[in-house]
Parts: structure tokens; sequence; C-alpha cells
């Protein structure tokens, strides 16, 4: 990329995304049941070396990759963040036998992960969760060194259905952040267990229940006490990305309020000839355009180990997705009645658009981090 203009490789592989996501990953997205891990959909972006590309990609190649494929399968798109999302502690701080054990499997699309940070009571303020790590003075050799883990983690995206769990959890090193140890925990260990929550979303989120959950040194992801820093390090990598997402959801709704405007007929001509309407598509498109502009320059800060990520990536995401959820809307509006009817392209995106405004730091934490960041 030259300053912020895509070079003719980019601009073509986008291309291909975004017709693959449409021909290829789009059918099998529609036949899978809402609430549930689609296993043949991640099963296919194995196959097509998408997930692959989570983790061997820079932060911007990601956030084409987001993009594009929100444009045509947002299903695809968020079940490919989502692996990355809960994969990415193990690649950065996993040991090489965690590793060996679950990135392959992930990258296949074979094993589903999770990202297990958000509880009832620590949201937005992730640093005051209370899962609770207490030290396991009585399991035997097999234990020795471990912890029992104990409460509730909840809004748990992949939930029931991982197969394992990037879990965060309070181990008392230190007040707040600095006593927050990160684990990976297979689905399967003993006094783990989890419901799905019916929630206005297509793949599953769930609420996991720890009852004393043993976890021993093998099972850390980098050292105890240092947690939140593993958090952190994965939120500022994908936070740019999910504002690349929202541009994608707002670049295809753009589109469609285009051609729909250009062929309406009313009050004697197209919609489009009309004033007010061409003024309302001229604002979603500017604004479309300094979303992903924003988006991409902080992708680049991130490959190039800028100082400024936090900021950047605090900015593209609320950029991003307070603009997606600006420009969705008024396409609703401008298609009218149609665009509100089951199955249609924008009541689809109108359903889609809003919860990228509160995960992964809701836009009100964005603001908090962007103003810290400026007074630093």
């Amino acid at each position: 990329m030259t300053g912020f203009a895509l070079g003719a490789e980019q601009e073509e592989w986008c291309g291909q995304l975004r017709a693959l996501a449409a021909d290829r990953l789009r059918p099998l997205a529609d036949k899978g049941e809402p609430g549930r891990v689609n296993r043949p959909l991640l099963a296919a972006l194995g196959e097509l070396g998408l997930l692959e590309r989570v983790f061997t990609s820079g932060a911007l190649e990601l956030c084409l990759l987001r993009e594009s494929l929100a444009y045509g399968c947002t299903e695809a798109e968020t079940a490919l963040a989502l692996q990355g999302l809960g994969a990415h502690p193990v690649l950065a701080s996993g040991t090489p036998e965690q590793r060996a054990r679950w990135l392959p499997e992930v990258r296949a699309g074979r094993a589903v992960a999770a990202f297990a940070l958000s509880e009832p009571g620590a949201g937005s303020d992730a640093a005051a969760l209370a899962l609770e790590a207490v030290r396991d003075t009585g399991g035997g050799a097999d234990r020795d060194g471990g912890w029992r883990l104990s409460g509730e983690k909840c809004w748990i995206s992949n939930a029931p259905e991982a197969d394992f769990y990037t879990v965060f959890a309070r181990t008392g090193e230190g007040p707040a952040a600095k006593g927050v140890t990160a684990f990976l925990v297979p689905a399967d260990r003993l006094g783990l267990s989890g419901e799905p929550l019916d929630m206005l979303s297509p793949h599953p989120i769930g609420r996991l229940s720890f009852d004393g959950v043993p976890v021993g040194p093998q099972d850390l992801l980098g050292e105890p006490g240092r947690g939140f820093r593993v958090a952190m390090d994965t939120l500022n990598r994908f936070r740019p990305s999910v504002g690349a997402f929202a541009v994608g959801m707002a670049r295809a709704a753009l589109d469609a309020t285009l051609a729909y405007t250009a062929a309406r007929r009313a009050f004697g001509g197209v919609l489009g000839d009309l004033q007010a309407v061409g003024h309302r598509v001229a604002e979603m498109a500017t604004r479309t355009e300094a979303a992903r502009l924003l988006v991409y320059a902080a992708a680049g800060a991130y490959d190039a180990g800028s100082p400024d990520v936090p900021r950047r990536s605090a900015m593209a995401k609320l950029l991003a997705t307070e603009t997606a959820q600006y420009v969705v809307d008024h396409a609703v509006q401008l298609h009218g009645a149609v665009a509100l009817q089951r199955g249609h392209l924008l009541e689809h995106l109108y359903r889609e658009v809003r919860a990228p405004r509160i995960y992964e730091g809701a836009s009100e934490v964005q603001r908090t981090i962007i103003a810290k960041e400026l007074y630093r």
C-alpha cells in the first residue's frame, strides 16, 4: 500500500475474496442454524486457507480479509475472526506443546476457539473481572503448582460449543489488572459447563460456569499475573480489524443503496435525482471512506510497531463501527419498507451492525482509551 491507496494486487485479492464470500461461503452460511457454530463453514474457511491467513497476516492484510468477507458474508467473517481472537493468545503466548496441539486444528477449521474475558460484572471494565484462580494444594502430583478456577464468564462468543477457551482469571499477584492470569482451558475439563444465551446473533454466545476447574502450569498462557497484557495485546491487534468488519458492512449497504436509488422510480424520475437523496448518499460514502482510511492507518501503525497503536486502534474501531451503524440505518431509510423484509441484505445488516459498537470494547471505552492516550 502506498499512502492510503491499495496496490493493484491488493485490490485484486479483495475482489476475489468478495466473490468467494458470495459464491462459496454465503450458501454454507445460509444452511447454518442461528445460534450454533457452523462447522461446515469453518471447514471451508480452513480448506480455502483463510484461517491460516488470520495467523500469518499482518494487521493490514487481516483488515482487508475481514472487510472483504464481511461485504459478501458476515457469518464467514465472524467465524474467521472468532477463531483468531480465541487462538491468537495461544500463538503469541502459548507453549510449544499448546501450539502444536491446538493451532493446526484451528487453522483447519476442525477446532473451535473462544476468548473468555467478559463476566456479568466485568464487561467494559475488564480489569474488574472476578473469576478466581485459587492455588490448588490438594490435587496430587499432576496438579502440583496449579489452581482451581471458580466463577462465571458471560457473553462469550462460540460458548458453549467451543473446543477450548482462552480464559482470564484473577490469581492475585497485584491489584486490578496486575493480578490477572491467562489460561488455555479445554472444553472437556472437569468442572467446566456452559449454556447458550438467546442473543441477537447468528453465532453462539453463552455463559460459562467454573466449578473448581483444575488448571496447571502447562495451561498457562504467558506468566502468572501478566494475563491482562495478553488480553490487551490481542485486542489491540484485532480492534482495527473489527473496524474493517464494520467498513465491509457499510460498503455493502452503500453499494446496495446506490443501485437501488439509481433504479427506483419516484416523483417523475429516480430517487437518486432527488437532492435530499443524493446528499444523503454522498454523506454515507464520505463517512465510509474516512472510516476505511482510518482503519488502514491503524493497521499500518500496528504493522510498523508504532507506540501509538492503542490510540489508533481505538479510533479506528470507534469511527468505523459508529459509521457502519449510520450508513446501514440510512440505507434502510432510503430503501423503505422493502429493506425490512426478512432475508433482505439490509435487514440482515441492520441486525449485524449493532453488536460491534459493544464487543471488544464499547464505543464509550474507546473514547476513554483515546482520551487517556492523548493526555498521556
